[in-house]
């Protein structure tokens, strides 16, 4: 995990703020930063944060190697296939980086046989000064972030973040600019212009870079089984979580006792222990009190033997942290923000008393196996798989984006298997049908697979659904609770009134969703686009996105 940051078009040398609007970003790699301005490219800038994570020595960007001088990478990535393609290619590597295998493509057949070969999560911008191009590139699911500004005389922005460009607009000179998340799976080219009004031309883009990967997976697809689908959905996830072990940094897990991270943390001591990682692998649960997920996350760290950390958090410390998880997010969404709570918090704790950086979770599960409790309303499976597709078409604005922000506000690595494209691609293919909830179950098919080992105790495997804002609650009062006195007190009925004139866009409903729209728009006025829609359940006649407003959500009464 790191930042990456550019200019393209803009008198950058003389700019006041592009220094300030770069460091906006420092949190994401407080390892190292460089700042370049290129010479061939006029009117050039490149600046990247580090996080070192593979090759401390070797892998500082912007990546430049002696086989393609004319050849500068930024990117914010983990390229899992790195060594297989040098093998596969016969590349000859400079560094031990896994990111350097881009130039490497590159090199060999271009753009789209670059970005069709990586079996991993990036967000990269490649520079050309022969030909002066340019060359912007997410993975599918935009598990990494990019966003990019542009202007209508030309001018292109990319950061990481959209802190790191919102302050530019002041040196723009009334130009017309826009700024917007980059779209995973795409791949953009420019030219630069050296003596033209319109400074930077895209020339040609192309997108779904995941639906027809040309890489050779780590799981031979024919070494399948015809027949036992189970046994395919261990291997493949098993698969998933080896091919991220790659660190040189300690290694942990976020661990809330639900069936997602409970099944990632399993196999991840599993799989540390047969590749003799020489440390035992800790674990982070949060909750308020001996919440539920708290109390979960306590016996499956037992069974699985984590060095174990509980984090307790209280109403207090929400009041303190909120807007600050506002604007690390950069979305007003209701649940995103309700969600990143209590995973901004255990990631401060990670930071300050841990030595891990790399962190694995369980975000992708409930996109890709339905694991949502309105899943259980889908009028049909069709129907279910399309809005299946929906949410990880649009993971990146919401539970992607939570996950990436919330850990790399505090310099955290994150690493999400379930977004794995080779297992993504296999339980998708799976009959439709098959893939719902069965009996009042969610994520069945999932559970089912594991359900013939010991890999965690049956009362976890089959542990029900929680709201979020239950599973981390105490007895006494919920987050949701927490949220709403809190809201209350810093904002009166006569706001809401007047929201619908002020926000026209996503326009607030209620009080809380009201505030978060006012704490975003003090640090990122205008740009309520990121966020196309609120997320909310489907197929159900509710107002609020949290699941306790579900009829049939029965986590309050096991």
């Amino acid at each position: 995990m790191c930042g990456i940051w550019a200019l393209f078009g803009l008198e950058t040398h003389t700019s006041v703020h592009s220094n300030t609007s770069f460091s906006k970003i420092a949190h994401r790699g407080p390892d190292a930063w460089r700042i370049e301005f290129d010479q061939k490219v006029k009117n050039a800038v490149v600046g990247f944060h580090r996080l070192e994570i593979v090759d401390c020595l070797y892998g500082m960007q912007p990546m430049k190697l002696h086989q393609y001088p004319h050849l500068a990478l930024l990117c914010n990535g983990e390229i899992y296939n790195c060594k297989r393609l040098k093998e596969q290619f016969g590349f000859k590597y400079e560094t031990n980086c896994d990111v350097e295998c881009i130039l490497h493509l590159y090199a060999a057949g271009g753009i789209e046989h670059a970005a069709r070969n990586l079996d991993g999560v990036f967000a990269f911008c490649i520079v050309d000064t022969n030909k002066r191009h340019v060359y912007l590139g997410r993975d599918p699911y935009g598990v990494r972030p990019l966003f990019r500004l542009h202007t209508d005389n030309g001018i292109l922005g990319i950061s990481s973040e959209a802190k790191g460009l919102i302050e530019l607009s002041h040196e723009l000179d009334g130009a017309v600019w826009k700024l917007e998340p980059f779209p995973p799976g795409c791949v953009e080219e420019y030219e630069v212009k050296e003596n033209s009004r319109t400074k930077v031309v895209m020339k040609k883009s192309f997108y779904n870079i995941g639906d027809r990967p040309y890489f050779k997976p780590l799981v031979p697809y024919e070494s399948l089984s015809d027949k036992d689908i189970h046994a395919n959905i261990r291997t493949l996830l098993t698969a998933a979580i080896r091919k991220r072990l790659m660190a040189d940094r300690r290694i942990g897990c976020m661990l809330s006792g639900g069936l997602d991270s409970s099944l990632v943390a399993a196999l991840l001591v599993k799989l540390a222990k047969e590749e003799n990682i020489p440390y035992k692998i800790q674990s982070f649960a949060i909750g308020m009190g001996d919440s539920p997920d708290i109390v979960a996350a306590r016996q499956v760290a037992q069974h699985i033997g984590t060095e174990h950390h509980e984090v307790s958090f209280t109403p207090e410390d929400v009041i303190s942290v909120l807007d600050k998880v506002i604007y690390h997010l950069e979305t007003p969404d209701i649940t995103t923000i309700r969600a990143s709570i209590g995973m901004y918090l255990i990631s401060r704790y990670i930071k300050q008393n841990t030595d891990t950086t790399v962190v694995f979770s369980g975000e992708g599960a409930d996109e890709v196996a339905q694991g949502y409790i309105y899943f259980r309303d889908a009028p049909s499976a069709d129907v279910a798989h399309a809005d299946s597709l929906r949410l990880l078409k649009d993971i990146y604005l919401f539970d992607g984006l939570r996950a990436d922000r919330t850990t790399a506000a505090h310099s955290l690595e994150l690493r999400v298997p379930f977004l794995d494209l080779q297992f993504t691609n296999y339980y998708l293919g799976l009959p439709a049908a098959m893939r719902q909830p069965q009996g009042g179950v969610e994520k069945h098919l999932l559970r089912s697979a594991f359900d013939s080992t010991d890999l965690l105790p049956k009362s976890i495997l089959w542990r029900h659904k929680e709201a979020f804002s239950d599973g981390v609650a105490s007895a006494k009062k919920s987050l949701f609770q927490v949220i709403q006195e809190l809201v209350d007190s810093r904002l009166n009925e006569d706001a809401l009134e007047k929201a619908p004139k002020r926000f026209p866009h996503c326009t607030p409903i209620t009080k809380e969703s009201l505030y978060y729209r006012e704490v975003f728009e003090k640090s990122f006025p205008e740009q309520s686009h990121f966020v196309p829609y609120f997320w909310m359940p489907r197929w159900i006649d509710v107002k609020d996105p949290s699941a306790r407003f579900i009829s049939h959500y029965a986590a309050d009464k096991q």
